[in-house]
């Protein structure tokens, strides 16, 4: 009897840690804890554990690699009436460094904490909304929903350092055109209030690197023209156009990301010595490098004059360098962003489906910083930034990065809405 007793209580043991390890928010933490973080992320691993998710809910799976060694994963959900365009759902596979010795809890630990908050780096950016697509998806099949629309989900590597041999040759490719996709949701970023926060374009980045030549001298002469004075010079009136941009941020006329950001990042010069620099010398070369953020509103053409006659003119022996990191303008030379009104038929689906889940949008912003769907932007499709994430402080990038376990599944409800309401849309696409 001992001997049954035990095996009863084995058993029981078993099956209620099993139960326990397969629940959305055990998925979840185990998604997490594939270090996916650069300069060397692994991919194999968290596609393989995508993968084995995308069968057991009977989800088509396809790798893609455009370059080698970053894969991509492209799971699909076929609709009863494929003609439709379709819709994609994009995530990221990658994740930024984080230092552990300043975190609470080792990074890749995906340590879910006794008040429900669950630390990892990529809780918010943005392995939450990859796990999210797929437990929406598991649950609208268990009640039986069919989608009109294929339903197509994109896991894509290297978003975090440009996307460049992801999403954007994903873009290019002759895979994406035969999707055929009519509109895309990519991530967006948490929102501190009780509404929902959603982005209809994002800036682009520009890199700006001036040079600056001029005799050198003596480090007690005065004179004209010289490489550190002329250097300055520029930081100054890019300085004062800096402050122009931030005075319209502080005065609430316009959103930080509304506005051209211009950051210096570097600043290089002077004679090297063995115990640091020849002070006593002018030095015949100077350079500064800058960060330029560019909302879809601005004309790049206006900046590239503004930095040829005024930032880096040659006429003070400047020279510049403009490194564009990415498109500005669609196929059709239209600012990169996606309309939020009626006249983007996507819209107001979208905006039913939240408000369905029982949730309400905040005014749609442009993201400060970039993501991936500028590639999908570039092509004419209309794109939305959304991360199901209210009453959390954002934390991407930062140390201690984490989510809220009642957060993370009160967002999978969010998308079962956003999925099946998108999905089922039989209008005209955009």
């Amino acid at each position: 009897m001992p001997s049954i007793r035990l095996l009863v209580l084995f058993f029981f043991l078993f099956f209620s840690v099993h139960s326990q390890e397969d629940t959305p928010i055990a998925r979840f933490l185990r998604y997490l804890q594939f270090n996916t973080a650069h300069p060397n992320p692994s991919y194999a691993d968290p596609i393989s554990f995508l993968i084995s998710q995308a069968n057991a809910i009977g989800l088509h799976a396809r790798t893609l690699e455009f370059t080698p060694s970053k894969p991509l994963l492209l799971l699909t959900w076929p609709g009863s009436n494929p003609s439709l365009p379709s819709v994609l759902f994009n995530s990221h596979l990658d994740s930024v460094p984080a230092e552990p010795s300043k975190w609470i809890y080792p990074p890749f630990s995906a340590t879910l904490a006794p008040d429900g908050k669950i630390y990892a780096r990529g809780a918010q950016d943005d392995k939450c909304i990859a796990m999210q697509y797929l437990e929406a998806i598991r649950n609208l099949k268990a009640n039986g929903f069919t989608p009109s629309r294929t339903v197509h989900i994109s896991y894509v590597p290297d978003e975090e350092i440009g996307g460049f041999d992801g999403s954007a040759k994903f873009a290019e490719s002759k895979e994406f055109k035969d999707l055929n996709v009519g509109f895309v949701l990519d991530e967006g970023q948490a929102s501190t209030g009780e509404e929902f926060r959603v982005f209809y374009a994002d800036r682009s980045p520009w890199g700006l690197i001036i040079k600056a030549t001029g005799d050198p001298g003596h480090g007690s002469r005065l004179y004209d023209n010289g490489a550190m004075e002329n250097l300055m010079k520029s930081v100054e009136v890019i300085t004062k156009f800096r402050e122009s941009q931030f005075d319209i941020v502080k005065s609430g006329e316009a959103m930080n990301s509304e506005v051209i950001s211009v950051n210096p990042v570097y600043l290089k010069a002077g004679i090297p010595s063995p115990t640091g620099f020849v002070m006593n010398m002018q030095p015949s070369e100077a350079e500064a490098g800058f960060d330029l953020r560019l909302p879809p509103t601005a004309d790049p053409d206006l900046i590239k004059k503004r930095i040829a006659e005024e930032w880096a003119p040659a006429r003070r022996n400047m020279t510049y360098e403009l490194i564009e990191k990415g498109p500005i303008r669609d196929y059709l030379d239209r600012p990169l962003m996606t309309l939020t009104n009626d006249s983007n038929p996507w819209w107001p689906v979208f905006k039913q489906a939240i408000e369905a889940a029982g949730g309400k949008l905040s005014r749609p912003e442009i993201l400060a910083s970039t993501t991936d769907a500028r590639f999908m932007r570039q092509r004419g499709i209309p794109t939305l930034g959304f991360s199901p994430m209210t009453n959390t402080p954002i934390l991407l990038h930062d140390h201690n990065e984490f989510l809220k376990d009642t957060v993370y599944l009160r967002g999978i409800e969010v998308y079962e809405s956003v999925i099946s309401s998108l999905s089922s849309f039989k209008g005209e696409s955009y």
